[in-house]
């Protein structure tokens, strides 16, 4: 695919079909991501690719296999999302955040090596590490649709970080900023229609007015 095509196909799918993927294609979409700036030039990530499907259950066993229509009307209150167009894309993602990883082909779970208190920083400076995660990230995800596969990722809540810690047995030093599922795009997935944006708002030349 051309470089465009990728990034305007990227799309985020929760609904996988059961399909294998080769360990090269994997290692592919690793080398990617360590391709991605890094804050230090060390690029200290590390990543742990899940296909044993006992190991995968374990890790997802804090995910809530079912969330009712309430629960999910009650994140849309408390968290003020009032546009038509992201509730209707959160109310598709919650219900799925079990069964996307329990039928993704892998879970890669990155992590990364944390100098300071992520959660109190002292400056931005001290969030360098987190962003450069990201970056890696960022190109995980467009290698995989060059790949043609399709990805996903899940933020841990509450305690679901130090349970990956003690399912997968990565060090106390490295923080793990989300799951992620690579897998084929299930037959027939309904795609959520995107936000869209005008770019020409969104630029701002020489200063912002």
């Amino acid at each position: 695919m051309e470089f465009y095509d990728v990034i305007n196909s990227r799309r985020t799918i929760r609904d996988f079909k059961q399909a294998d993927i080769d360990d090269e294609i994997i290692k592919k979409i690793i080398s990617a991501g360590m391709k991605a700036p890094t804050n230090d030039h060390m690029r200290d990530w590390h990543f742990i690719v899940i296909k044993d499907r006992n190991v995968v259950t374990k890790l997802i066993g804090k995910i809530p296999e079912k969330v009712s229509k309430e629960a999910i009307e009650a994140v849309l209150r408390d968290w003020g999302l009032n546009d038509t167009c992201q509730q209707n894309l959160y109310k598709d993602a919650i219900p799925k955040q079990y069964r996307m990883f329990y039928d993704a082909s892998c879970v890669i779970v990155p992590v990364f090596r944390q100098k300071t208190d992520i959660l109190h920083p002292e400056n931005l400076s001290h969030l360098n590490g987190f962003a450069s995660i990201w970056c890696c990230i960022e190109n995980m995800f467009l290698a995989a649709t060059a790949e043609g596969y399709a990805c996903t990722l899940r933020i841990p809540l509450g305690n679901e970080g130090e349970w990956a810690r003690e399912v997968l047995k990565f060090p106390d030093d490295y923080l793990m900023p989300c799951f992620i599922a690579v897998g084929k795009k299930k037959d027939g997935c309904r795609e959520i229609e995107q936000k869209e944006i005008c770019v020409e708002e969104r630029i701002h030349n020489n200063t912002w007015q």
